[in-house]
């Protein structure tokens, strides 16, 4: 049920030749950011009080919809 040109495409071979992705990286002149654990955060989980703002954030996040059912369900009682 493939449209002909789609048939086309493919029968005809591709029309890109393929790369060694293994060379590419020493092509391009290497990585520009830092490797190692923990450098692709946003945030630094080595401060001192990291657990307990995070674990705050997180309850934070998933309260406020409960609370703000809460609220919404309870307001207009007299």
């Amino acid at each position: 049920m493939l449209p002909k040109a789609t048939i086309r495409t493919f029968a005809s071979g591709p029309l890109v030749a393929r790369r060694g992705l293994h060379v590419t990286p020493a092509r391009l002149g290497g990585y520009h950011y830092p490797e190692g654990p923990r450098s692709n955060l946003p945030f630094n989980p080595l401060t001192r009080f990291f657990y307990v703002r995070y674990t705050l954030f997180c309850a934070t996040g998933f309260g406020l919809p409960f609370g703000i059912a809460y609220w919404q369900i309870n307001k207009n009682k007299p």
